[in-house]
């Protein structure tokens, strides 16, 4: 079981020191994903201390100050409540970005397990699990989501389960096509001469190799997430209407277009993490892709 063991972990060459001093040379030289993550980790550090630096709290209403425009008082504005927009925005990050990453996390787990499983077994096991990942990628994500939130109710818990149901048949589809490409290389049929269990060879031997393009598929689709939960929201079908959500928020300032601080600030918001997520999701394909570094 040793001589597997060496196999397995002689194939993960993206956790080697020289990997990681490639990281860090393409993190240099790329400042967009820089950016990225400086503001993701301001927009996290912002998700914790919220409380605690929020100059007002997110549902206290102020009617004498209602729809006031950004000033000393009120740095981003009041809303039709006089709600103080900046604080509200502050606990967003705490809805938006635990959400968000909630989707992903469920969505891809589910959609790994199925696409190793699909790809390795093959035969009649790959044909039933690839149907219903079809069966689910057959309709537009967005309105699946819809119907599995207004079927489960509007709420936070609910939007993240609807969307994880959703996001899960194209991790499927990228793990299995994969998986039938790894297993056929050498070390994992000397795994198999080894006497290695099937379940280790997938989860020890194959999937490892196999994590770096969901890892960059993930890291994307962090800011798509993020997106269908605002929208979700933004219909009605996340959380409750006083939530200090940046998707409920937007919707609210549509109705008051002429107050712009009310949709421009949490749309502001949003698009800062999406973009964000992106860089560094761009900056990591350029970091695990070989073909990208030209090796």
């Amino acid at each position: 079981m040793s001589s597997i063991s060496s196999i397995s972990s002689s194939t993960r060459e993206f956790e080697s020191p020289s990997r990681t001093k490639q990281a860090l040379y393409h993190l240099r030289r790329n400042p967009l994903v820089l950016l990225g993550l400086i503001s993701v980790i301001l927009w996290t550090i912002i998700a914790f201390i919220a409380p605690d630096i929020a100059p007002f709290e997110p549902l206290k209403q102020d009617l004498v100050n209602r729809l006031q425009a950004p000033n000393a008082q009120f740095a981003m504005g009041s809303d039709e409540l006089g709600r103080d927009i900046f604080s509200r925005v502050l606990w967003g990050s705490r809805i938006t970005i635990p959400a968000g990453l909630a989707v992903i996390i469920i969505g891809s787990t589910i959609g790994v397990i199925i696409g190793a499983i699909a790809g390795y077994a093959g035969g009649i096991v790959d044909e039933l699990l690839m149907r219903l990942t079809e069966l689910f990628m057959a309709f537009p994500f967005i309105i699946l989501a819809m119907a599995v939130t207004a079927a489960l109710g509007p709420d936070i818990q609910n939007a993240v389960i609807a969307l994880s149901v959703v996001w899960w048949p194209r991790y499927a589809r990228v793990l299995r096509g994969l998986v039938l490409e790894v297993k056929s290389q050498e070390y994992v049929e000397a795994a198999h001469s080894a006497g290695a269990s099937g379940f280790y060879v997938l989860f020890r031997t194959i999937l490892p190799n196999c994590i770096a393009p969901a890892l960059i598929l993930a890291t994307l689709d962090i800011g798509t997430a993020i997106i269908s939960f605002a929208a979700l929201s933004f219909i009605g079908l996340g959380p409750e209407p006083s939530s200090p959500e940046w998707g409920r928020m937007v919707s609210i300032g549509i109705d008051f277009f002429d107050q712009w601080w009310m949709w421009l600030f949490p749309g502001f918001a949003i698009a800062s993490l999406v973009m964000a997520f992106n860089f560094i999701g761009d900056g990591l394909r350029d970091i695990l892709d070989p073909r990208l570094r030209g090796e």
